[in-house]
């Protein structure tokens, strides 16, 4: 099953059902991927599962009808990545590798020094979308419209902790702050390209929840960092540990 086409899909998934494809997956299944009736597709909807599903093509409507549940939901630790929006290849490149690497929230948040404040929730999600069907999650992580980060932070529930990348002051290694945690779910917050103002940093020090980390002796790029911080969480107290999932042939 590993060529078979795999897609997302809004609908609700049960047995049974027949499911409309929008526009784009309609054309890429029947003419990128030249797909006809009757053609094994899979697909998931982020609260159902896996579903094996046959191409139904009438006209201009191309339908999924849903076979068999191939694989059970699974709910993934929560994991939420607030990052200040970059440039637009490089903003793409972090919603992009934080779908891959498990992130369940992507919240943009605008800083003293973002470098852009125009930041598109749809066309997060959809990239998000495209993003996740290639690693076999289950789901899709939410994406939020950009937020102040004094707001993004106002109300913060106490029992999340919020793992803050700093470079610019002393803070313990994120590998070393992660070991000796415990909790089952978490944040991460990534700042802007010339990192938080000294502002910024007074005001996230001084709450209870946040934890300053440093991800060595580099200065990273702000993508690069989003990428280092997740493996890191991956690796030590996320879902890594587990078998990987081989679809059936």
């Amino acid at each position: 099953m590993t060529n078979i086409p795999r897609l997302f899909v809004s609908a609700p998934m049960v047995t049974g059902a027949s499911v409309r494809l929008d526009e784009g997956q309609a054309k890429y299944l029947t003419r990128v991927m030249r797909l006809g009736t009757g053609a094994i597709v899979r697909a998931f909807d982020s609260v159902n599962g896996e579903w094996r599903c046959a191409l139904e093509i009438a006209g201009k409507a191309v339908h999924l009808e849903l076979l068999e549940q191939t694989r059970a939901q699974v709910a993934l630790t929560p994991l939420q990545l607030l990052f200040a929006p970059l440039k637009k290849a490089r903003t793409d490149f972090v919603v992009e590798k934080a779908t891959e690497l498990g992130v369940t929230h992507i919240q943009p948040i605008i800083t003293e020094y973002t470098q852009t404040g125009r930041v598109r929730a749809d066309r997060l999600t959809a990239l998000a979308i495209e993003a996740a069907e290639q690693p076999e999650r289950l789901d899709v992580p939410a994406v939020s419209d950009a937020l102040a980060l004094v707001k993004a932070l106002d109300c913060w529930p106490l029992n999340v902790p919020l793992y803050y990348c700093d470079e610019g002051s002393e803070a313990r290694p994120m590998s070393d702050v992660l070991s000796a945690s415990s909790q089952k779910g978490a944040a991460l917050l990534i700042g802007p390209e010339g990192g938080f103002s000294p502002r910024e940093r007074k005001m996230l020090r001084a709450l209870a929840f946040v934890t300053p980390v440093t991800l060595g002796p580099r200065i990273l790029r702000a993508e690069t960092a989003a990428v280092c911080a997740l493996t890191l969480w991956q690796s030590q107290v996320g879902d890594w540990r587990e078998p990987p999932y081989v679809p059936e042939i």
